[in-house]
């Protein structure tokens, strides 16, 4: 779709997928934090969670991985704004991601693109909040807008 195409408000939603603990020792390996919350069992009990978390960057990147669902040629992704991890992930939890358009912006540095933002909001299978954030892209538009020149 074109910058003009992508209608605001609409919503979409992932299918879900549960967290095993091969997920957390890939991903310590892959990013080298190897921190004991997420990968010491005893020290974890001690603690009030009582039990491993996962990392903050794995349950983003699952959450944004479940939106890889559509691809649209016109359009890339730009960055993340208000990035939250709000409540802790477990071992076994099953996360749901919905990705909802909020606001589109022109982008005077880009006259041929448009700036979309989508709320990015990772669930567990209770149904809380576990991260949130803005997805931005930059969307194509099927015409540039015509800027006035600058003045000096």
């Amino acid at each position: 779709m074109y910058f003009e195409e992508i209608p605001l408000g609409r919503t979409r939603r992932s299918c879900g997928r549960t967290l095993t603990e091969a997920d957390l020792v890939l991903h310590a390996g892959q990013t080298g934090d190897f921190f004991p919350h997420h990968m010491d069992v005893e020290f974890m009990r001690q603690h009030p969670f009582g039990q491993r978390v996962a990392h903050g960057t794995l349950v983003f990147s699952i959450g944004v991985g479940q939106g890889a669902d559509e691809i649209n040629e016109h359009a890339f992704s730009y960055g993340y704004d208000k990035l939250r991890f709000i409540k802790p992930v477990f071992i076994g939890d099953t996360l749901t991601t919905e990705f909802t358009i909020t606001e589109k912006e022109d982008v005077a540095k880009r006259p041929g693109h448009g700036l979309v933002r989508e709320r990015t909001e990772v669930r567990n299978q209770h149904g809380h909040t576990v991260l949130a954030c803005e997805h931005l892209y930059l969307v194509v538009r099927r015409h540039a807008l015509t800027l006035e020149p600058q003045q000096p």
